[in-house]
């Protein structure tokens, strides 16, 4: 019963996030008209967004009730946002960087609530969209947000450096895809949280990605994260990001490979000999 709860809400998620980018049609109905402006430009066309994102928001209230429609607004939410980025990119102005980032940022979220249900159905939440995932983290959104606007408006010519943003792009996509593999690769074993208990299923995973670096879910985060700030030509928050997360995720790997000691002991010990983490400068728990 409850995984076909479970299935139900991937479902319906896929459902919201392809009615969400349908906010892409906006623009096209704009033109039709015989608007020649960016949907950006004007009121009227930031107007024409809020109210498709309303309209759509009132039918998900129709289809939906109670944990399906957090679940569906959500995914909605990331929907319209990566329709929006989608609008950016293509619009031919100097915004095509920001839109860039708006479509990776709304894919990471939405992508890691959806390979989650694919992949361990059972610890689906509303947290494995990630959007609340600690203070810290909507701190260093708002931090990317503030510097890139304050800067485009101070020195434009800084956001432009397409050579530059390229760079983060291929690290976004990277890591992107190295998290989703990694993912994919551990199965039922990958957990948002990490497990302080061993469940009866959860066994050693050292094929795959996790042949080359034992945590490949945390490079491709680290990749990921670094990346978007590269996209945007942020060097405030490059720097930032790059310390913030690198103490992050050596605190985080420290705690998870004592679990993992005292629950495959060592077979752990040996496989950690023979495989690096994967992040520089981070070795992990040591072992007495």
């Amino acid at each position: 019963m409850a995984g076909s709860r479970l299935v139900l809400e991937a479902r319906a998620s896929i459902a919201a996030l392809l009615l969400g980018l349908s906010v892409v049609v906006v623009p096209l109905l704009g033109a039709a008209s015989g608007r020649r402006d960016g949907l950006f430009d004007s009121l009227s066309g930031k107007a024409a967004v809020c109210l498709h994102a309303a309209v759509v928001n009132g039918l998900l209230l129709v289809l939906y009730r109670g944990p399906l429609y957090k679940v569906a607004v959500r995914a909605c939410l990331l929907g319209v946002l990566f329709g929006c980025g989608l609008i950016l990119t293509f619009s031919g102005t100097t915004w095509t960087h920001f839109g860039w980032y708006m479509c990776s940022l709304s894919f990471f979220h939405y992508s890691e609530y959806l390979v989650t249900a694919v992949i361990n159905p059972r610890s689906l939440s509303l947290d494995s969209f990630l959007l609340n995932h600690s203070t810290a983290y909507t701190l260093a959104a708002l931090s990317a947000w503030l510097e890139f606007t304050v800067e485009k408006l101070a020195a434009p010519e800084l956001k432009q450096q397409n050579w530059f943003c390229f760079v983060g792009l291929f690290l976004v996509l990277f890591g992107e895809g190295l998290r989703k593999a990694a993912m994919l690769t551990a199965g039922s074993n990958f957990n948002h949280v990490v497990q302080s208990e061993k469940a009866r299923s959860h066994v050693l995973v050292t094929s795959g990605v996790y042949a080359y670096c034992r945590h490949p879910s945390y490079v491709g985060w680290f990749s990921w994260c670094i990346g978007t700030q590269i996209l945007l030509c942020n060097p405030v928050c490059i720097l930032g990001y790059a310390i913030a997360s690198w103490r992050f995720f050596r605190e985080r790997i420290e705690d998870e490979e004592r679990f993992l000691i005292n629950f495959f002991a060592e077979d752990y010990v040996e496989y950690k000999k023979k495989v690096p983490t994967g992040l520089p400068f981070i070795s992990g728990a040591r072992v007495n």
